[in-house]
Protein backbone atom coordinates (compact mmCIF):
# COMPACT_ATOMS: atom_id res chain seq x y z
CA UNK A 1 0.00 0.00 0.00
CA UNK A 2 1.39 3.19 -0.63
CA UNK A 3 2.29 6.04 1.40
CA UNK A 4 -1.11 7.98 1.83
CA UNK A 5 -2.96 5.40 -0.07
CA UNK A 6 -6.40 4.61 2.33
CA UNK A 7 -8.04 1.99 0.28
CA UNK A 8 -8.10 -1.30 1.70
CA UNK A 9 -6.15 -4.23 0.98
CA UNK A 10 -8.00 -7.99 -0.29
CA UNK A 11 -8.61 -10.01 2.95
CA UNK A 12 -7.97 -13.27 2.07
CA UNK A 13 -6.40 -14.59 5.39
CA UNK A 14 -8.84 -13.34 7.96
CA UNK A 15 -7.24 -9.91 8.22
CA UNK A 16 -8.87 -6.62 8.55
CA UNK A 17 -7.01 -3.77 6.46
CA UNK A 18 -7.43 -0.32 7.08
CA UNK A 19 -5.19 3.15 6.47
CA UNK A 20 -2.15 0.69 6.26
CA UNK A 21 -3.01 -1.40 9.21
CA UNK A 22 -3.44 -5.23 9.51
CA UNK A 23 -5.13 -6.21 12.65
CA UNK A 24 -5.73 -10.54 12.69
CA UNK A 25 -9.81 -10.69 13.44
CA UNK A 26 -12.25 -14.05 13.48
CA UNK A 27 -15.95 -12.28 14.50
CA UNK A 28 -18.86 -14.25 14.31
CA UNK A 29 -20.97 -14.19 10.63
CA UNK A 30 -23.90 -13.43 11.91
CA UNK A 31 -25.65 -12.62 15.22
CA UNK A 32 -27.43 -14.96 17.36
CA UNK A 33 -28.77 -18.20 16.20
CA UNK A 34 -31.67 -17.75 14.27
CA UNK A 35 -31.06 -13.66 13.84
CA UNK A 36 -29.38 -13.42 10.78
CA UNK A 37 -31.57 -10.39 9.79
CA UNK A 38 -30.93 -8.51 12.87
CA UNK A 39 -27.48 -9.47 14.40
CA UNK A 40 -28.50 -7.04 17.43
CA UNK A 41 -30.78 -6.72 19.74
CA UNK A 42 -33.95 -4.05 20.71
CA UNK A 43 -31.63 -3.22 23.30
CA UNK A 44 -27.96 -3.08 21.79
CA UNK A 45 -29.94 -0.81 18.89
CA UNK A 46 -31.19 1.30 21.42
CA UNK A 47 -27.75 1.42 23.29
CA UNK A 48 -26.40 2.38 19.97
CA UNK A 49 -28.30 4.71 18.91
CA UNK A 50 -28.01 6.89 22.42
CA UNK A 51 -24.65 6.62 21.66
CA UNK A 52 -24.59 7.86 17.89
CA UNK A 53 -26.58 11.01 19.68
CA UNK A 54 -24.24 11.43 22.28
CA UNK A 55 -21.50 11.38 19.66
CA UNK A 56 -22.96 13.70 17.38
CA UNK A 57 -24.17 16.19 20.51
CA UNK A 58 -20.85 16.91 21.76
CA UNK A 59 -19.16 16.95 18.75
CA UNK A 60 -21.34 18.57 16.28
CA UNK A 61 -20.18 15.57 13.67
CA UNK A 62 -23.31 13.30 12.11
CA UNK A 63 -22.62 9.84 12.95
CA UNK A 64 -23.37 6.58 11.20
CA UNK A 65 -23.13 3.02 11.51
CA UNK A 66 -23.45 0.24 8.76
CA UNK A 67 -23.20 -3.39 9.88
CA UNK A 68 -23.43 -6.05 6.69
CA UNK A 69 -22.42 -6.51 3.86
CA UNK A 70 -19.92 -3.89 2.24
CA UNK A 71 -19.89 -5.90 -1.38
CA UNK A 72 -17.03 -6.67 -3.82
CA UNK A 73 -15.33 -2.89 -3.03
CA UNK A 74 -15.74 -2.44 0.65
CA UNK A 75 -14.21 1.25 0.34
CA UNK A 76 -16.62 2.02 -2.79
CA UNK A 77 -19.62 1.17 -1.21
CA UNK A 78 -19.03 2.34 2.35
CA UNK A 79 -17.94 6.08 0.56
CA UNK A 80 -21.58 5.49 -1.58
CA UNK A 81 -22.93 4.68 2.02
CA UNK A 82 -21.83 8.39 3.09
CA UNK A 83 -22.86 10.00 -0.14
CA UNK A 84 -26.30 8.93 0.84
CA UNK A 85 -26.26 12.15 3.70
CA UNK A 86 -26.95 14.30 1.58
CA UNK A 87 -26.14 18.08 2.46
CA UNK A 88 -25.02 16.27 6.54
CA UNK A 89 -22.16 13.98 3.96
CA UNK A 90 -19.13 16.43 4.97
CA UNK A 91 -19.87 16.75 8.59
CA UNK A 92 -20.41 13.04 8.33
CA UNK A 93 -18.82 9.86 9.83
CA UNK A 94 -19.63 6.68 8.71
CA UNK A 95 -17.94 3.06 10.95
CA UNK A 96 -19.27 0.57 8.52
CA UNK A 97 -18.54 -3.30 9.81
CA UNK A 98 -18.94 -6.48 7.60
CA UNK A 99 -17.96 -9.45 9.59
CA UNK A 100 -18.30 -12.19 7.19
CA UNK A 101 -15.79 -10.08 5.22
CA UNK A 102 -13.88 -8.92 8.02
CA UNK A 103 -13.83 -5.59 7.33
CA UNK A 104 -14.01 -2.33 9.12
CA UNK A 105 -14.01 1.30 6.97
CA UNK A 106 -13.99 4.72 8.62
CA UNK A 107 -15.16 7.24 6.26
CA UNK A 108 -15.15 11.14 6.44
CA UNK A 109 -16.67 13.80 4.79
CA UNK A 110 -14.39 16.54 4.40
CA UNK A 111 -15.30 18.77 6.85
CA UNK A 112 -15.47 15.93 9.94
CA UNK A 113 -12.08 14.87 7.61
CA UNK A 114 -10.69 17.90 9.46
CA UNK A 115 -10.96 16.84 13.16
CA UNK A 116 -10.50 13.19 12.57
CA UNK A 117 -7.00 11.86 11.67
CA UNK A 118 -6.22 8.96 10.14
CA UNK A 119 -4.46 7.94 13.74
CA UNK A 120 -7.99 8.24 15.25
CA UNK A 121 -9.37 6.09 12.41
CA UNK A 122 -7.26 3.19 12.93
CA UNK A 123 -7.40 3.81 16.27
CA UNK A 124 -10.77 3.27 16.07
CA UNK A 125 -10.58 0.05 13.92
CA UNK A 126 -8.56 -1.50 16.58
CA UNK A 127 -11.71 -0.96 19.02
CA UNK A 128 -13.90 -2.25 16.67
CA UNK A 129 -11.76 -5.77 15.76
CA UNK A 130 -11.17 -6.12 19.14
CA UNK A 131 -14.65 -6.38 20.75
CA UNK A 132 -15.67 -8.40 17.52
CA UNK A 133 -13.03 -10.82 17.66
CA UNK A 134 -14.93 -11.66 21.07
CA UNK A 135 -18.03 -11.89 19.37
CA UNK A 136 -19.89 -8.30 20.50
CA UNK A 137 -20.65 -6.99 17.07
CA UNK A 138 -23.05 -4.32 19.71
CA UNK A 139 -19.80 -3.30 21.45
CA UNK A 140 -17.55 -2.82 18.52
CA UNK A 141 -19.72 -0.45 17.22
CA UNK A 142 -20.79 1.65 20.05
CA UNK A 143 -16.97 1.31 21.30
CA UNK A 144 -15.84 2.58 17.43
CA UNK A 145 -18.25 5.15 17.67
CA UNK A 146 -16.84 6.13 21.23
CA UNK A 147 -13.31 6.59 20.10
CA UNK A 148 -13.90 8.61 17.01
CA UNK A 149 -16.18 11.16 18.75
CA UNK A 150 -13.17 11.44 21.45
CA UNK A 151 -10.92 11.84 18.42
CA UNK A 152 -12.70 14.59 16.94
CA UNK A 153 -12.84 16.49 20.41
CA UNK A 154 -16.13 18.78 21.25
CA UNK A 155 -18.25 21.33 19.16
CA UNK A 156 -16.36 24.09 19.54
CA UNK A 157 -17.77 27.27 20.95
CA UNK A 158 -19.53 29.62 18.83
CA UNK A 159 -20.03 33.01 19.09
CA UNK A 160 -23.91 34.20 19.11
CA UNK A 161 -23.87 37.95 17.04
Amino acid sequence: MAHGDDRPMADTKGLAVRSGGVQPWSPPTCGPVGEYNNPLTTVELERLDDVLYEAELLTGLRFSTYLGDLGESTRTTAESLLDGLGSDHPQAVLLAVSPAQKVVEVITGAEAALRISDRAARLAVLSVVSSCTDGDLAGGLVNGVRVLAEQAGTLPERVRW
